[in-house]
């Protein structure tokens, strides 16, 4: 009997009803339930991923020649800092946190809902105005100062669209700060019985950390954005140095959210890399602890970091020195993620689905943006680079490459499960291959724009740069064109994608053990962890996974059941004797 079947035959009892896709009408409704939450996270914030996308492709029109001819000046200003704003406020992180997390976050840790199922839909519907409000700034004049909105320029330019910008982040903050609370109270008080904290999956630890740096970090925007809307509507001067103000204060207070904001965006999605891994490789993960505790070094690193964002701000050289050296640690345990995952797919039965493409689509981009990361963080280069397109094509290889590919591979993971239904194959590959081949169009050659010294943020440009830009155009056209088949695929799917039963992929977590889509409050009864989360190829102890690090005499070696760093099952009802020793975790 594979692991799979012992879990599932552990559960039987848990398992809840099928229930279909119930009445539509909900997902428009002030729902508690939090996988119909999640789902209306996912929808809204992937519309809005289509909005930013046809900002960004605007954009990119602009720039196929060096001369200023498809928009104004003033208007393509305002395209790139709606089309940023859009895709960090409205897509990515709603779309990690709030949506998978959400949906996924009570079925991993056996919970029948959040802890304040009503804080929760209210933190949802705070984002469609927030996100309207802005697209509306359109008809008064919208930002042009950038997403950084830095003063000076900000309380001189469009004032109606930058008073609007300011409310619209302020709210997408505040709904942030509310999903964190309910994460943070949820996770701790809410687990399984038998499920300690080492036996939690990755992705819960991942939002663990990400719901701890989005408290932290989120009031101290939204105290410079107060700051800030006071500069820009009754005339205060905290920022503006005409009336004595400090421009460069608001930097500070700005960097120290929007920094970790990256770790907010790409956490969740590390721990969904970390969740579709092993499965489609059928391997246990490499080094579970080790990739856990990093979420946590990451969460806190990034709360120290922020100012290597203004390496020329003024920045004193040894203060430059502490963030270099900061920002470069941070590369050890975003490191042994990468090693792990490495690892984990090393040796394994590779399924290579369209979620696992992407997953390793996820790894192979956001190595790319990592390693450009770790340039930048060195003084000498960030100085030679700063402002150019070397900047821009890191920050999407790190946000795109990374975090989109990511959020791709979840949706291919977890459709099956929301709506009962599978996804086409032959079109989630063509989706990943176009969506491979434009965005490395696009961005690897802004690479050698910012090396030559284009400056980013401007609709016009030195004509010996024309044809790298018309390449990095056609490549934003593919990746436009790309989002088509996932489309299709998913309407494809809701009508006429065969049954997925309620664990298509062989999985262990407890999210699997119940119907394909779950029930109201997901579980019959309370799941139980008969085998370790990640325990894949270990259903027969005497014949070990053949693969690497599985040597089951040797537990500082991370992949097998002697492993120190392995996720056991829960002791008493462990399935496999060798695991019911010890006392249950969590348990009274």
């Amino acid at each position: 009997m594979t692991q799979a079947q012992l879990q599932e035959t552990a559960n039987i009892a848990a398992h809840g009803p099928d229930v279909g896709g119930g009445d539509w009408r909900k997902y428009f409704s002030f729902s508690t339930d939090h996988k119909v939450i999640g789902i209306q996270y996912l929808v809204t914030t992937f519309i809005f991923y289509l909005i930013g996308g046809v900002l960004a492709t605007a954009v990119r029109t602009e720039l196929a020649t060096p001369e200023v001819d498809f928009v104004s000046r003033e208007l393509y200003n305002s395209l790139f800092t709606v089309h940023a704003t859009v895709m960090i406020f409205l897509w990515i992180v709603p779309a990690g946190t709030g949506g998978f997390g959400n949906y996924l976050v009570p079925l991993l840790i056996g919970a029948r809902d959040m802890a304040f199922p009503k804080l929760n839909a209210l933190a949802f519907w705070i984002i469609p105005p927030a996100g309207i409000m802005l697209m509306l700034s359109f008809f008064v004049g919208a930002p042009g100062s950038g997403w950084t909105s830095y003063p000076p320029l900000s309380l001189v330019n469009g004032k109606a669209g930058e008073a609007i910008w300011i409310l619209s982040v302020l709210l997408l903050g505040t709904s942030s700060i509310l999903a964190a609370v309910n994460f943070l109270v949820t996770i701790w008080k809410m687990r399984v019985p038998g499920m300690g904290w080492n036996q939690m999956p990755l992705f819960v630890w991942a939002m663990l950390a990400t719901s701890a740096l989005a408290l932290i970090a989120t009031p101290v925007l939204a105290g410079a954005l107060i700051l800030l809307s006071f500069d820009l509507i009754i005339g205060t001067s905290f920022f503006n140095p005409t009336g004595g103000g400090d421009p460069i204060v608001y930097q500070h207070l700005f960097w120290f959210y929007s920094h970790p904001a990256v770790y907010i965006m790409i956490l969740p999605v590390f721990g969904m890399i970390s969740e579709i891994l092993p499965v489609h490789a059928r391997k246990p993960i490499f080094g579970y602890k080790a990739i856990a505790y990093s979420s946590l070094a990451i969460s806190f690193l990034g709360l120290i970091v922020w100012a290597h964002h203004m390496f020329t701000s003024g920045t004193p050289p040894w203060l430059r020195m502490f963030f270099m050296i900061t920002t470069m640690v941070i590369a050890v345990p975003t490191g042994i993620k990468v090693f792990s995952w490495l690892a984990t797919i090393w040796g394994g039965k590779l399924r290579l689905n369209s979620a696992m493409l992407f997953a390793m689509g996820f790894i192979s981009m956001f190595v790319i943006g990592g390693i450009s990361g770790v340039m930048v963080a060195a003084v000498p280069f960030d100085i030679h680079v700063h402002d150019t397109y070397f900047v821009v094509a890191h920050l999407h290889y790190v946000l795109f490459g990374g975090s989109v590919f990511g959020l791709y591979a979840g949706f291919y993971q977890w459709i099956p499960k929301m709506t009962g239904r599978m996804l086409n194959e032959p079109l989630g590959k063509i989706h990943f291959v176009m969506t491979l081949i434009g965005f490395n169009m696009a961005f690897l050659p802004m690479h050698k724009l910012g090396l030559e010294g284009m400056n980013r943020r401007i609709a016009e440009y030195d004509p010996k740069f024309a044809t790298l830009n018309l390449v990095c155009s056609i490549g934003a056209y593919i990746l436009a064109i790309s989002t088509f088949p996932f489309i299709i695929n998913v309407c494809w799917s809701l009508f006429r994608g065969p049954k997925a039963g309620n664990n298509p992929w062989g999985g262990l977590t407890l999210e699997w053990m119940t119907s394909s889509p779950p029930p109201v409050e997901n579980f019959e009864a309370d799941p139980v962890l008969a085998t370790g989360p990640y325990d894949y190829g270990m259903g027969d102890r005497s014949t070990q996974v053949d693969v690497p690090f599985s040597e089951p005499s040797d537990p500082d070696l991370s992949a097998g059941p002697s492993s120190s760093l392995r996720a056991k099952a829960d002791p008493a009802v462990a399935a496999h004797p060798d695991d019911r020793e010890g006392e249950s975790a969590n348990r009274e």
